[in-house]
């Protein structure tokens, strides 16, 4: 197929694709499908081989968030019945962490529900990422605790943060659909302030919550002009209580077609596939290896996820590596003023529409009955928070 050879020819020299070319990734049959995965695999093993990185999440707070962002289980009104408890003691976060590293990850993610945090909280925080540094030998931190004010960055980073997430989840021109307790201008702003305190910026995106292919290729091409380090992919979780627990419109083809967009866009960035991808991708796991070279080990935030040993299973059957702390995740061109390493995610352009024809909008693909997919989502209950051993 001629477009994928062209979007082969752009990744193995870092050339950014068209817009329609993007688009057309999206509009690829099932048929394609493999042909897709394919051609963005060499891509992915041009830049990352065939290692894939492990992260690991510790929801140091969880529940009660003031904001009203519609995929959360978190939110304000969320009747969603999550864990809820307030800050971890930092040496109760590095034994969660260590259970993670333990595991193989190689990065830890620091996550707190929130609109962002005080000043006390950062203080906080700063004490868990000196714990968890000391105890843990080689490994990168990463810190998500929302919106930041001025100066936070620069402390977290001193305090030895090596990254900082915040995910701008959709386009900018649907973003007030999502969300009306701050803006998408708000999220950049956070992501440069990180960038500018010499943090690797970490942020992606939320697929899944209806929008439209023009969206998917909007945000993908924003966040490569914002130039993170990684780019975490989230599939959205639909959870009984919040506004979008209807919202059952990806199949795993049309998954690992964003997945293959994704790298197509981001060639040379660390590609994460985050939160939602068991409930999503299924038994078709494995194939996204070929196009993201990072994942999370175990469980996310309120969500369970697969046993970790059946990650590392996963990762060893297809025949890929898990990436040592002694080995730096980005290609060497992408390492100067970063951390190496680069990413972080939740399992959480320009603004502009896209030119072109634009393919059809996810919301159009039917939804499965309900009923088949409530016991796909898998609350919590073990780990941060509770007296039950974490899964790692």
């Amino acid at each position: 197929m001629d477009l994928l050879n062209a979007l082969v020819d752009k990744g193995l020299r870092r050339e950014l694709p068209t817009r329609e070319e993007a688009l057309a990734v999206l509009a690829t049959s099932d048929d394609e499908l493999l042909d897709v995965v394919a051609a963005a695999g060499k891509v992915r093993r041009q830049w990352f081989g065939r290692r894939v990185k492990l992260n690991y999440l510790v929801n140091l707070k969880s529940g009660l968030c003031p904001e009203d962002c519609s995929y959360c289980s978190q939110r304000l009104g969320s009747k969603a019945e999550i864990l809820k408890y307030t800050w971890l003691k930092p040496d109760d976060a590095s034994k969660a962490a260590a259970a993670g590293v333990a595991g193989g990850a190689k990065r830890v993610c620091l996550v707190a529900s929130g609109r962002g945090p005080t000043d006390k909280d950062v203080e906080r925080v700063s004490k868990t990422i000196s714990t968890i540094k000391e105890q843990n030998e080689g490994i990168e931190v990463c810190a998500c605790l929302g919106l930041l004010s001025e100066g936070q960055a620069g402390r977290l980073h001193e305090a030895g943060a090596d990254a900082y997430n915040h995910n701008l989840n959709t386009s900018e021109a649907t973003y007030g659909d999502i969300c009306t307790t701050h803006d998408y201008s708000d999220r950049v702003s956070t992501v440069q302030q990180a960038q500018a305190a010499g943090m690797s910026a970490c942020s992606g995106l939320i697929a899944g919550m209806g929008e439209s292919d023009a969206d998917l290729v909007d945000v993908v091409f924003a966040l490569r002009e914002l130039d993170p380090d990684s780019v975490p992919v989230n599939f959205l979780i639909p959870f009984e209580g919040t506004p979008l627990a209807k919202e059952w419109h990806l199949t795993p083809q049309r998954a690992l077609r964003i997945l293959a967009m994704v790298r197509f866009v981001c060639p040379d960035i660390e590609v994460r596939l985050a939160g939602g991808r068991e409930v999503h991708l299924r038994s078709m796991q494995p194939l996204a290896l070929h196009l993201v070279n990072s994942i999370f080990l175990g469980d996310y935030l309120t969500s369970e996820g697969q046993a970790g040993k059946d990650d590392l299973a996963m990762i060893a059957d297809a025949g890929f590596e898990v990436e040592g702390t002694d080995t730096s995740t980005l290609p060497e061109h992408r390492r100067a003023g970063g951390c190496g390493g680069g990413d972080c995610g939740d399992a959480e352009s320009a603004g502009s529409a896209c030119a072109g024809k634009d393919a059809a909008p996810a919301a159009t693909i039917p939804a499965p009955p309900e009923e088949s997919r409530r016991d796909l989502v898998s609350v919590r209950r073990r780990g941060a928070g509770t007296e039950l051993p974490p899964n790692a």
